[in-house]
């Protein structure tokens, strides 16, 4: 592949400058792309659905859809484009009026806090730079100062921010981030990772403007290694905003990214730097879809595989603005609000600096991934006049659970038509060993349990590395070789949760489940959520051999089993879904269109009192257990297109206990299969207590078809990986275990 030469020698000059002592004159940014071949208008090139990504993820990428600008400054829109603030100018305004109002709720004994936020959250920040200059020509006075004398706590911090116009607010909040012990990176990250060229001009004045400092001084005085570096090529403000991309660029960045990562003993940072600080949004997105093509794996996986601490998590934060700035501080608020206590200064800086730009796109994102509108959540979490500032800020609630704006409601039904058509390569992270020795590998599991006390690393090291075909060889090898059953051997010479994790992966995969299945119904009460977890995820030939390895184990039918051990609806949901005869063909779009009617009557009704709603469950829950995987899709996006919900979000609201737990499995089955075990096994993990029942009956079950991508989906969503879950949850040779099991560090 030969590089394109213009480009190289303005790379290396800028390579070169990157490893110079801050504050030189060497440029470390680009100004503009030249040289170009093939041209790509942006949002040519969407990114593919493939593996170890959500479909939703694509949901938060709309502005690759819709517009290959993201906004700039607390401004009217350009002529034509969409205002996705949810703070706008005051129709009618007067800054003189508002000044009085002000200063009237300020005087006297205590303050009128009811009438300061009412006033200052319902104006644009233009208009409040207008009541400042006001203020002062009134009554002598600096607004601020007087709003700061009269508030206090989170409340005083959120109504001051409003207050300065915005690259002052940011410059604040840096100077804050950076004075005193220590300094607060994460500040620094979110700050200079998300804004837009036009912002970081802004801010750098403003910095200079208010403290006589020179911020790139100041960061890299505070700042260290390559964590600095790469704040330093951020703090130019050179990112190329050209709107076209040339194929060859891409493919060398892709190489180039490669080299300095993957194939390359230690990484080459600078090429990082370079290329993640430098080269524009729309070429950026081009080249991580080509480098998730050309390696297989996601840019984020080789970030955190690559590089550590403060730079890591600066570098997968440009990834993340780069895919979508609305996404990466939707995840910010709530990392902000959600465990044990508030992380108010997150929570206000974002409040306040996207409150005019995108906070409409960032509502919609919030709701949509974490299944709760972002204005309840900031209500559960806040108190007193801070609570209502924020509410204001937030500009609505959109807990119409599930309901999309109609602007989402087009992204999701478009992004239903890339996944029509994009395919996902599952992976499991055990596979067959190369070498394979069963007869070596019976005389080492026998020697591990002969005589006193038992080898439970040559064990381990053993079965999960070896593929159940492969086990199920050294099974009959040992029986042969010393006349032994090996699980009974194992059997008494493992135990605790251990030992059920090896018999587990010991047991062809139809009878493992079976066992499951069997353990679920019997004793007191029954196990309905794994009952759920198998029957609504299995594929036919999967559902078909687990009838038949029940059949030989118990003696009894699995449909009889079921019907004996539960009623109703639920009872006649897992019986459908036990039969195994899901539909295998495609999409069929009309009576897809006729499907979604169904369950767009169902929502309809919940609202009167009249109708069969039992009989629209029935016919509901024929589509749901009998129709293909392609046609369900189909039939999800036309009921986006009807009604503007997510059928997932309506189930949730319409219907309750097991019939509404078996058929929201299914659906999310349908729409990411492995997304949903990563957030069972989450679940299992998460608060006091760890579900080991789960836990394990996950790991064994999906290791060899798709653990690989449920590993990704987990990393993905929950900003850490099954691994770290893993070694944080649980302990000793059922650790070992398990992380042999999950296949690696993500």
């Amino acid at each position: 592949m030969a590089p394109m030469s213009r480009h190289q020698d303005r790379k290396q000059e800028a390579l070169r400058a990157m490893v110079e002592p801050p504050g030189t004159d060497a440029a470390v940014g680009l100004q503009g792309r030249d040289g170009t071949s093939k041209l790509h208008r942006a949002g040519a090139a969407l990114p593919v659905w493939c593996a170890g990504f959500s479909f939703w993820w694509l949901l938060f990428l709309k502005s690759a859809v819709f517009s290959a600008a993201e906004p700039e400054t607390m401004a009217k829109p350009a002529q034509g484009a969409k205002y996705r603030g949810s703070v706008c100018d005051f129709p009618d305004f007067n800054p003189s009026q508002d000044a009085e109002t002000l200063y009237n709720a300020m005087k006297g004994f205590g303050s009128d806090k009811e009438a300061i936020l009412e006033l200052i959250i319902s104006r644009s920040n233009r208009q409040r730079q207008e009541i400042c200059q006001n203020y002062k020509s009134l009554y002598g006075k600096d607004l601020i100062a007087d709003l700061k004398y009269e508030l206090t706590g989170k409340f005083e911090r959120l109504i001051v921010g409003l207050m300065r116009p915005p690259a002052y607010a940011d410059a604040k909040e840096i100077k804050d981030a950076i004075s005193g012990i220590g300094t607060d990176e994460k500040c620094l990250i979110e700050i200079l990772a998300s804004r837009t060229n036009k912002q970081i001009h802004q801010l750098v004045a403003a910095y200079k403007d208010a403290y006589e400092r020179d911020l790139e001084a100041d960061i890299t005085g505070d700042t260290s290694g390559h964590f600095r570096k790469m704040l330093v090529v951020l703090l130019q403000g050179t990112r190329e905003e050209d709107d076209v991309v040339s194929e060859d660029l891409v493919q060398q960045d892709v190489q180039d990214l490669y080299e300095a990562g993957e194939l390359k003993w230690g990484t080459d940072e600078a090429q990082f730097i370079y290329i993640l600080g430098n080269r524009s949004k729309q070429h950026l997105r081009l080249v991580f879809d080509e480098y998730l093509k050309t390696t297989g794996k996601p840019i984020e996986a080789s970030i955190r595989g690559e590089l550590s601490g403060d730079f890591e998590k600066l570098m997968l934060a440009v990834v993340k603005c780069v895919r979508s700035t609305a996404e990466y501080f939707a995840e910010r608020l709530f990392k902000a609000m959600k465990g044990l206590g508030t992380r108010d200064n997150t929570l206000i800086r974002i409040m306040v600096s996207r409150s005019e730009l995108d906070m409409l796109d960032i509502r919609e994102i919030f709701r949509t991934k974490y299944e709760k509108s972002l204005y309840s959540m900031i209500k559960n979490d806040t108190s007193g006049e801070y609570k209502k500032a924020l509410l204001k800020l937030c500009g609505g609630d959109d807990d119409a659970a599930g309901q999309f704006f109609p602007e989402a409601a087009q992204v999701a039904y478009q992004m239903w038509e890339l996944s029509a058509v994009a395919r996902v390569e599952l992976k499991g992270t055990v596979r067959p060993a190369g070498d394979f020795n069963p007869d070596a590998d019976a005389k080492a599991l026998r020697k591990a349990m002969k005589g006193l006390g038992t080898d439970e690393d040559t064990i381990i090291d053993i079965i999960a590395h070896r593929s159940n075909a492969q086990r199920q060889q050294i099974r009959q090898t040992f029986k042969s070789h010393f006349g032994r059953d090996l699980m009974a051997d194992l059997k008494s010479e493992l135990s605790g949760d251990l030992a059920r994790l090896i018999l587990g992966l010991m047991m062809p995969p139809a009878h493992y489940d079976a066992k499951q299945l069997k353990k679920a119904m019997e004793g007191a009460g029954t196990d309905e959520k794994a009952l759920i977890e198998i029957l609504a995820t299995r594929t036919n030939a999967e559902i078909q051999a687990i009838k038949e390895a029940y059949k030989e184990d118990y003696h009894k039918s699995l449909e009889d089993a079921l019907s004996s051990d539960t009623s109703g609806h639920f009872k006649r949901i897992l019986i459908s879904l036990a039969t195994g005869n899901r539909e295998e063909g495609g999409e069929d779009r009309e009576r897809a269109r006729e499907d979604a009617q169904v369950a767009a009557e169902i929502l309809e009704m919940a609202d009167t009192s009249s109708g069969d709603k039992s009989s629209l469950e029935t016919r509901f829950m024929m589509i749901l257990c009998t129709r293909s995987y392609p046609h369900l899709r189909r039939v999800f996006q036309e009921f986006v297109k009807m009604t503007n919900y997510d059928v997932e979000h309506t189930i949730k609201k319409e219907m309750s206990g097991d019939v509404r737990d078996v058929f929201v499995a299914i659906v999310q089955s349908v729409k990411n299969k492995p997304l949903f075990f990563a957030d069972k096994l989450y679940k299992s993990m998460k608060g006091a207590g760890t579900d080991e029942k789960t836990l394990t009956r996950i790991m064994v079950s999906r290791s060899e078809i798709d653990l690989l991508n449920i590993r990704r989906e987990f990393i993905e969503k929950y900003d850490k990986s099954l691994h770290q879950a893993i070694e944080g949850d649980t302990s000793g040779h059922f650790l070992k275990a398990l992380l042999a099991i999950c296949g690696g560090e993500d």
